[in-house]
């Protein structure tokens, strides 16, 4: 049997303009070794708080979740406690329109390639609750969230995933995106782009494989920049947040990645974005969030002196 992954995480921003901006990021893990052997499980918790310092990050490695731990469209309750930092959890998530799957065409979901599947089943809601970090109670009212969902064999090579909403002109609109570069053999195929982006009211899909040739990314910590081309709408995004603000986290290995290996991933929680949407017979529209995006690259080579946290995988 083959090693297999699945993650259901949640990232949610309180970045109302006249408040200092919050963002959380937690993320439930099972891991399948190769050949049919007990397998683990890790939780992670990270708390973005610029006025305070930088981020707030545990992780910890398990032989299962406990009887009461959850992780889905509506609901994320855990807790995780490692090297002296210890968090707890307790969030509902509510609305949110209909589920967002990535991949283009659907049949790629039953394809051997990508050996990554990933979807949205709440591509924009609302994340309520407690969160208790370091032993400081937080209470989580009205947080603009995105539930998300993958699960798989093997990580791709190289991937940048961002989700922004709360854009100050478009308060209703949101983008939802995941790029990726596959290895096959010793080849790194080019960047493909799967997403979408929701402006008034409309639900525009990106990129698929029909738009591989157009797509343009350029990524680095805290940094991207990125066009991607769609059926009924072309994107240009520009993404930014400061270094002191990433979190970054190594992974998998023996287990849980038996084909390739390790990975590095940053996630910013509380990222600027300007996103410029191109729509043929409409006025271009021009959104900004100085703190409403979230940004994930991940990769072998992608921390590029970023310090990560001292947690690992068994």
């Amino acid at each position: 049997m083959a090693g297999r992954y699945e993650s259901w995480f949640l990232s949610a921003r309180d970045a109302e303009p006249g408040r200092p901006p919050r963002g959380l990021w937690i993320r439930h893990t099972r891991h399948r070794p190769a050949g049919g052997q007990s397998g683990t499980a890790a939780l992670w918790c990270t708390l973005f708080e610029p006025g305070v310092g930088g981020p707030a990050a545990v992780k910890q490695s398990v032989s299962e979740f406990q009887a009461g731990f959850a992780a889905g469209p509506e609901l994320f309750r855990g807790e995780a406690q490692a090297e002296e930092r210890a968090a707890l959890w307790d969030l509902h998530v509510a609305g949110g329109g209909a589920p967002l799957r990535h991949l283009r065409p659907g049949a790629l979901y039953r394809a051997p390639l990508p050996r990554t599947k990933l979807e949205a089943p709440v591509p924009d809601g609302i994340a309520s609750g407690q969160l208790q970090i370091d032993g400081r109670l937080l209470e989580v009212v009205g947080w603009r969230a995105t539930v998300g969902h993958n699960w798989g064999s093997e990580h791709a090579e190289r991937w940048v995933w961002l989700h922004a909403a709360g854009f100050e002109d478009e308060p209703e609109a949101w983008l939802e995106l995941a790029l990726g570069r596959v290895r096959i053999g010793a080849a790194t195929l080019p960047w493909v782009a799967n997403g979408a982006v929701s402006l008034g009211g409309e639900r525009l899909r990106l990129g698929g494989l029909g738009h591989v040739p157009g797509v343009r990314v350029v990524a680095a910590p805290g940094r991207l920049e990125a066009i991607v081309p769609g059926m009924r709408a072309n994107i240009r995004v520009a993404v930014q947040a400061d270094i002191d603000q990433l979190v970054g986290f190594r992974f998998g290995g023996v287990g849980a990645d038996p084909v390739t290996g390790e990975r590095e991933v940053l996630h910013a929680g509380l990222a600027e974005v300007r996103l410029g949407v191109r729509r043929p017979g409409r006025t271009a529209a021009e959104l900004y969030t100085a703190a409403g995006g979230a940004l994930e690259l991940g990769g072998r080579d992608f921390t590029h002196g970023v310090p990560l946290q001292p947690y690992a995988d068994p």
